[in-house]
């Protein structure tokens, strides 16, 4: 899905602890100990920083899942959980990584990771909350930062250089990269691997009330520890991605049945089928070669029926069925109406098949009621770049605007500005794409053309831009060195 734009990265394997980001208070722990101060000793704005420019070089290493119906599900879904979370005052990014392993991450400074292959083992959406939560709990207690302290006193490098260890395990280092993040000696490691244990068991604790609190049943998270337990068996022993970075014991499980089941949930949240449908659309993805394993894969956890027919809708898109599978989307639109992302992917579906009219008229329908959804405001960009690249070059800008960390919204203004004739916010674009994939030095050369085209137009505005956007991504490449 949205198969128009093809990464420009490489594939490696994730290997990631949970991290830390912003300052939190204590909750109510349930006779867990505190394990010291949630206080960090680098500032948030220096978080932000690291895990911004860690955040560029990951994209360098990894494929990510090009697909903003999905991107903003997901956010939504963290929108939801962060509130509960005692995590304040922190920016969080959501990255979506194209990868079938079981996996998701988080980083100081609230850059949260998910892969693909989570969609695939997680059969509801209090399932993938578990997951996140628990993520959200290693940012708000200050994990990564209380862990860096800990280095500190036994002589390891500091924040920066163990984040360039998780870089080198996210790009396919593995052990090496592990190594690198936590030092070399044997005694060293079994130490922190035990207190590693033991902020996973904080991050169940506020993970667990993170859910509740959202509406979601806590006794999801024991399932999915459960579940994983199961994979790690059914592959000999080896444990799925998650669990290499998050282990999981028997003592911890029962440690989190006992508190999951102190816990009431006041308010449970009616999730509907939207969980289903972006779960379909993993499966979809990751089963590309073949269509109809998606379908095994989520008919046989017994999913809302309104997903089987959503999925059976994107399968006949993929064969080309085209009109089929509009018809059948507009069904489901009419019968679920409160659902932006059903007529967003019929959207999707008229674009993939070369109907940009038509694909203009539903955005343009779909944004008339919710003119905040990315997914459509993204769609009617790349629609009429086909039909008038002017109104594009004005609708991706906005769009930039607004997410200014997403580098596939910048190749899509890059090609609007070309086509528009605005030749220097066409650069700029480009080097906006280049920054934020990791490419620091090109991105500059390319602020060099850019500076240049502008003097050629006289356009001040953008010269203007061109010199801020210097300073930032100079600034950008004194702390991307640090890796």
């Amino acid at each position: 899905m949205f198969h128009t734009l093809k990464p420009w990265l490489v594939a490696g394997p994730l290997i990631l602890a949970g991290l830390l980001a912003s300052p939190a208070v204590a909750i109510d722990d349930y006779g867990l100990p505190q394990l010291g101060t949630t206080t960090a000793s680098v500032s948030g704005n220096e978080e932000y920083r690291l895990g911004r420019a860690w955040l560029r070089q990951f994209r360098a290493r990894a494929s990510t899942w090009q697909d903003p119906i999905a991107q903003d599900y997901v956010e939504s879904l963290v929108d939801q959980l962060i509130p509960h979370s005692e995590l304040y005052n922190t920016r969080t990014t959501v990255t979506l990584v194209d990868s079938r392993l079981l996996n998701a991450f988080a980083v100081p400074g609230g850059v949260i990771g998910v892969n693909s292959g989570l969609f695939a083992f997680a059969k509801d959406e209090a399932s993938l909350a578990s997951v996140l939560a628990h993520e959200l709990g290693h940012l708000s207690q200050n994990h990564y930062a209380r862990r860096m302290e800990r280095a500190e006193e036994t002589q390891i490098p500091a924040m920066a250089a163990m984040l360039a260890g998780m870089l080198i395990a996210a790009g396919g280092g593995g052990d090496a990269g592990i190594a690198t993040a936590m030092g070399s000696q044997a005694a060293f490691i079994q130490d922190q691997l035990a207190y590693s244990r033991r902020f996973e068991q904080e991050a169940d604790r506020i993970g667990l009330q993170t859910m509740a609190q959202a509406g979601y049943d806590p006794q999801a998270m024991i399932r999915m520890f459960r579940a994983m337990q199961r994979v790690a068996a059914l592959q000999g022993g080896n444990p799925p991605e998650f669990l290499l970075t998050h282990p999981v014991t028997e003592s911890r499980i029962s440690d989190t049945e006992a508190r999951a089941r102190q816990i009431r949930v006041s308010q449970p949240r009616d999730t509907g089928p939207s969980f289903d449908m972006i779960r379909a659309r993993a499966l979809l993805d990751l089963n590309r070669s073949n269509p109809s394993q998606a379908t095994t894969q989520l008919v046989q956890d017994d999913p809302d029926p309104m997903a089987r027919r959503y999925l059976a809708a994107l399968i006949d898109a993929e064969r080309g069925q085209t009109q089929a599978a509009l018809t059948a989307l507009d069904a489901l639109a009419s019968e679920l109406p409160d659902l932006p992302l059903i007529p967003a992917s019929a959207a999707e579906v008229s674009l993939q098949a070369g109907r940009y009219d038509d694909t203009i008229e539903r955005t343009r329908r779909l944004l008339r009621l919710m003119p905040d959804y990315t997914p459509a405001q993204r769609l009617l960009g790349e629609a009429l770049l086909q039909r008038d690249p002017g109104q594009a070059f004005q609708v991706l800008r906005e769009l930039t605007e607004q997410r200014p960390e997403d580098p596939q919204l910048f190749v899509l203004l890059a090609e609007a500005a070309g086509r528009s004739h605005h030749e220097a916010w066409g650069h700029l674009a480009r080097a906006e794409y280049l920054q934020l994939t990791g490419r620091i030095d090109r991105a500059i050369r390319q602020l060099d053309v850019a500076e240049e085209a502008a003097k050629r137009t006289g356009d001040p505005t953008v010269t203007s831009r061109i010199e801020k956007r210097r300073e930032d991504f100079l600034d950008y490449r004194e702390t991307m060195e640090k890796f």
